[in-house]
């Protein structure tokens, strides 16, 4: 088969699985939707793209609509304080993206006129959107002729063509491939047919070839070789990390802390704590910054929490006190109004127990 005719085969199998297959989600306008005068919202497609970074659709649709109905537009989140945004997303993880979201907000609200920019290249410019975000939001907005690819779509081209690149060093053939293959005339479907693709049937594991319209042409399936792509190189280990964090209790009040923006949880809450070594302290060198000299009792057990690039292994130490110190003090019946992270959501509930 010639090439030219092979692109065009594959694109059309693609979207007419799309239109019959292509999934329901709560901020995608279908093809019949389209028929029927709907037009996508920039807003809420940035906010559904933002969202489901490296978070999977189930867990995001829950935080989209409470952030919709909290945040109708862009100058709404825009002008609501960050704090606030923070505590919203509490839960969600990978907070940096809470930071940007408000960050971009602000920006289209005050500078922007209240509208994003309708180019790829346009909305690269703003905080917490890189080219998979640009180039999704653009081809599904205004329909771009846009490259879109995420980790579902590597895997997908990198099965197709048979990339023997490892993962990260092929991410740069698996752009240029997807781009030959990528529609131009109706990129936003198609951008998400491909997404569809990968997340439904071009599964990591057990992919379910017998139901990919790209099964005539994929040469990892030709060859029986469709799990072992695409190709990764050896994964170190995870290094583990130590700390401690110190739970006051006065009262039905606990003390909390703001982090810093910088660095990791960075504006988030938490359960006043030590640094996080590489090295394990002992419970004496621990207790040195504990914020008050108290009775400290230590739990058991430790709180373990993994992180995309280590695990944290946290003591917990507990004390009541019967006068507040200086500081934040929560009302343990209200700590959903603080920006706390699952991890210290995990510190709480150990020493509760």
């Amino acid at each position: 088969m010639k090439t030219s005719q092979e692109l065009q085969q594959l694109r059309a199998v693609l979207l007419a699985h799309y239109d019959k297959n292509g999934r329901s989600l709560p901020w995608r306008i279908r093809p019949k939707d389209r028929e029927a005068g709907a037009i996508a919202d920039p807003y809420k497609i940035w906010l559904s793209e933002i969202m489901c970074q490296q978070t999977s659709v189930t867990a995001a649709a829950p935080f989209w609509h409470k952030f919709l109905q909290k945040w109708p537009s862009v100058d709404d989140l825009a002008n609501a304080p960050r704090d606030e945004v923070l505590t919203a997303w509490a839960g969600l993880g990978y907070y940096a993206r809470a930071r940007n979201l408000h960050k971009c907000a602000c920006i289209v609200a005050h500078e922007y006129g209240g509208q994003f920019p309708k180019s790829e290249q346009g909305l690269l410019k703003l905080p917490g959107i890189g080219p998979y975000t640009a180039a999704a939001i653009a081809s599904i907005c205004w329909g771009e002729a846009t490259n879109i690819v995420d980790g579902n779509v590597e895997r997908v081209i990198s099965r197709l063509r048979m990339v023997d690149i490892p993962l990260p060093k092929g991410k740069g053939e698996i752009h240029r491939l997807a781009g030959k293959i990528a529609d131009p005339q109706r990129a936003g479907d198609y951008g998400q047919a491909l997404m569809d693709l990968g997340s439904q049937i071009c599964k990591p594991r057990n992919p379910k070839c017998g139901m990919c319209p790209w099964a005539f042409a994929c040469k990892a399936k030709e060859a029986g070789f469709m799990e072992e792509y695409p190709k990764r190189l050896k994964k170190q280990k995870r290094p583990i990390r130590y700390g401690a964090v110190f739970y006051m209790q006065c009262g039905s009040k606990i003390l909390l802390r703001k982090r810093a923006d910088k660095g990791l949880l960075g504006g988030m809450m938490e359960v006043p704590g030590t640094e996080w070594t590489l090295v394990k302290q002992t419970i004496d060198t621990l207790l040195l910054s504990a914020p008050v000299r108290r009775n400290w009792q230590v739990c058991e057990q430790e709180v373990v929490h993994v992180f995309t690039h280590f695990t944290l292994h946290l003591t917990v130490f507990t004390a009541q006190v019967g006068k507040e110190q200086a500081g934040i003090w929560a009302h343990l019946d209200r700590l959903d109004d603080y920006a706390l992270p699952s991890l210290m959501r995990k510190a709480i509930h150990l020493a509760q127990k």
